[in-house]
């Protein structure tokens, strides 16, 4: 692979190496030619003719003196001359030549400054520089993404801050409420202070149950999470775990069916995969329709397991459905702090299904609405 890459990083600068050897080339012949016309036109009897015709028409009017002036002044230094014409003529080709070379810097430090602008448009080079224009453009295309998710992640920190103060007011202001109404009233029967006492303890428990989730996943996007990994039986921790939710499921007189194959093992991080089916069997409760049933599906498909929670309630349509394993996204905007969690319960569900390589995906058509996951039956470390 490595001998590959080689190779076509190499061939990428063969068109830049061939019009340079070209042009090295052509210049070297029309500098041999130069040097040709130069010495016909000096070492033969051209120049020196020329040379007498000139001192006898403008300096001395005589031929014969004209002709002892060059052979003292100009013949002596003859191979010097020759010598000079040729030093002159490959300093022109050798100038033109980096000129040209130099030309393809230029291109490269526009394209650079385009890239320090921050231009919108794709960079273009010339043919010959076309690693390089690829290169540079997928620098671009990384700062680009890199400056995005910059903003994305600034975005979801003010939004973490936002509904942190929404969700915790609400149950804190409560507290507050009831806990000044006894304070403040002298004569107050024991039943309404046993309901006030009531109230401020399940808006205090609702208020630690919101703390510990943005802590949660404010653990998750920020932590280096080391998965502690061991082989399980899949089944059993599905089927302890939907007789946990018993008293959830009997509020609504929802039943549990599983179409599962018997002992599936995985290798996984069991605490964390756990919060996974919790989180997803907790929203199958809140959204499901009362008096059917969630259905939890379960087979081993090759190298991976595939595990499905399907509930019947109202369709999810397609745009928030896109949206569903945001952080803070309610499916159900008019659930308030007090009845529904703070929209992470999902968003952790995928952050440690991804964790473990693996996918989530969600579907929801006539009424009901599927959850599924595909987890690698060998945890990869």
């Amino acid at each position: 692979m490595k001998n590959r890459k080689k190779t076509n990083f190499e061939n990428d600068y063969l068109l830049l190496e061939n019009r340079l050897f070209m042009k090295m080339m052509l210049m070297m012949v029309c500098s041999l030619l130069v040097i040709a016309g130069v010495y016909l036109f000096i070492l033969k009897d051209n120049f020196a003719n020329a040379v007498v015709a000139i001192l006898e028409h403008f300096i001395y009017h005589d031929r014969d003196e004209a002709a002892v002036v060059y052979l003292k002044t100009f013949k002596r230094y003859e191979f010097w001359l020759f010598l000079l014409a040729i030093l002159g003529v490959f300093f022109v080709v050798f100038r033109m030549f980096v000129g040209n070379v130099s030309k393809y810097f230029k291109e490269i430090n526009r394209g650079i400054d385009s890239l320090v602008n921050e231009d919108a448009q794709d960079i273009a080079l010339p043919a010959e520089l076309a690693s390089t224009e690829r290169k540079i453009n997928s620098i671009r295309h990384t700062l680009t993404k890199r400056k995005t998710d910059a903003e994305l992640a600034e975005q979801r920190k003010n939004d973490l801050v936002v509904y942190l103060a929404h969700d915790l007011k609400t149950p804190l202001s409560s507290v507050i409420g009831y806990l000044t109404l006894l304070r403040d009233e002298g004569q107050i029967s024991d039943e309404l202070r046993e309901r006030y006492l009531s109230i401020s303890l399940d808006k205090a428990e609702r208020l630690e149950d919101l703390i510990n989730e943005f802590f949660e996943i404010t653990r998750f996007n920020l932590s280096n999470i080391t998965l502690i990994y061991s082989k399980i039986n899949l089944t059993r921790m599905l089927e302890q775990l939907a007789y946990e939710f018993k008293p959830m499921l009997a509020e609504k007189n929802l039943k549990l069916e599983f179409e599962m194959q018997p002992d599936i093992f995985i290798s996984c991080d069991a605490n964390k995969m756990q919060r996974v089916f919790d989180n997803l069997l907790r929203n199958a409760v809140s959204y499901c329709n009362a008096d059917t049933s969630i259905k939890i599906a379960a087979e081993q498909i090759e190298d991976h397991v595939s595990i499905k929670v399907m509930n019947e309630g109202n369709t999810i349509p397609q745009e928030r459905l896109e949206r569903i394993f945001e952080q803070f996204y309610r499916l159900d905007v008019s659930r308030s702090s007090a009845t529904g969690g703070a929209g992470l319960g999902l968003a952790i569900a995928k952050e440690i299904v991804v964790l473990h390589h693996g996918q989530i995906t969600a579907r929801s058509e006539d009424g009901f609405t599927c959850f599924e996951l595909s987890l690698p039956v060998v945890g990869k470390s």
